[in-house]
């Protein structure tokens, strides 16, 4: 098919700027929910690591699903659901906007013993992590939102309580809910679920002694035996923009598999204060510099980004949809070079729609 002139204009731009920064690149943009560009630059696979974008498209849809059905509210506590959780007053909310002071990362998986075997390794391990996250000393609040991935493996004990099923449950029910024609899935046991040649490699692992090829490039979902709430999603292309697009339907009232558009908006809305953070209900929104998404999407703009280099944004007010895959850890975790080309990408494909409207 012939490529429009924004195709063409920013494969010629990616050719050029993906040098060293990542193998390739696949990028999708729609306005108005009609696709306006859909091009891949460099190497590039079916399939990506969606890191933390697993974050907003299972734990916070699932989150959202349980607000709409009453199951819990902006008042309500961790200890409501986790009776033994250390810190009494911490909320609900203040772990999906990341201000909860929760650490942001620790090294569980050298603690676990990797089997391999979901059951073992989510019903065993995923106690050792709770008793690992549940001590004060991971209490280190700053007054401003420190991006937590504690907070949200901890939202993944509160949904088993909430809805009394186990998080691989949760995941097949939110699937079918929400993303039923996807291939979007978990590498369950560690197992790629299509040929390891068409997932796009991230990272030779130190500690896994390979390149990983369709294997969670986060070592604490790994030791989970692949998945959890806060990473380890698999997909293409193709099904972020369906994940991505159900987004924008559930904001306009129009989604086939939905919660009410005022839970939607709800959620979609910044949550605290911008010198806090700037976070609605587990959907980031821009900062006022260096945002991912760029200077020119507005302020009541959502999205989010993953570790291996995946994003997406949604900007209601240009009602522009971007949406990106890359794998920029296969240069190495150090390599920051992605961070900058990100806003890039984003700019340029606003900067043209805004020519033509």
């Amino acid at each position: 098919m012939k490529q429009t002139g924004l195709e063409k204009s920013l494969s010629e731009k990616l050719k050029i700027a993906i040098q060293d920064v990542t193998p390739g690149v696949c990028v999708r943009a729609y306005h108005g929910g009609r696709l306006i560009c859909d091009v891949q630059v460099g190497h590039t696979h079916p399939y990506y690591d969606f890191a933390s974008l697993t974050k907003v498209f299972f734990t916070q849809q699932t989150m959202m699903q349980a607000f709409d059905q009453n199951l819990w509210t902006l008042e309500s506590k961790v200890v409501d659901f986790l009776p033994d959780f250390f810190n009494s007053d911490m909320t609900i909310q203040s772990l999906l906007t990341h201000s909860s002071g929760l650490d942001w990362w620790q090294p569980f998986y050298k603690t676990l013993t990797t089997n391999n075997n979901i059951e073992q390794d989510w019903q065993t391990q995923r106690q050792k992590i709770y008793q690992l996250i549940n001590k004060a000393e991971n209490l280190k609040p700053t007054g401003k939102s420190v991006y937590s991935d504690l907070g949200f493996i901890l939202l993944g004990f509160i949904l088993e309580k909430i809805y009394q099923k186990n998080i691989l449950e949760i995941w097949l029910d939110t699937k079918n809910n929400y993303y039923p024609d996807t291939t979007v899935d978990f590498s369950l046991n560690n197992k790629p679920l299509f040929d390891i040649n068409q997932y796009a490699p991230t990272e030779e692992c130190s500690i896994r002694k390979q390149v990983l090829r369709g294997v969670v490039h986060d070592e604490n979902t790994w030791a989970l035996g692949g998945i959890s709430s806060h990473a380890g999603l698999f997909g293409s292309i193709d099904d972020l923009s369906t994940m991505a697009l159900n987004t924008r339907s559930q904001l306009m009232g129009i989604a086939k598999y939905k919660v009410r558009q005022k839970t939607a908006q709800l959620f979609a809305t910044r949550a605290i204060p911008s010198d806090v953070g700037d976070w609605a209900l587990g959907y980031m929104m821009p900062s006022v510099e260096n945002a991912s998404c760029g200077p020119h999407f507005s302020i009541h703009s959502i999205g989010h980004t993953g570790f291996t280099g995946t994003s997406f944004w949604y900007d209601p007010r240009n009602d522009l949809l971007v949406l990106a895959l890359s794998n920029r850890v296969n240069y190495g975790r150090d390599n920051r070079r992605y961070v900058s080309l990100r806003p890039q990408i984003h700019s340029w494909i606003f900067e043209s729609i805004k020519r033509v409207i």
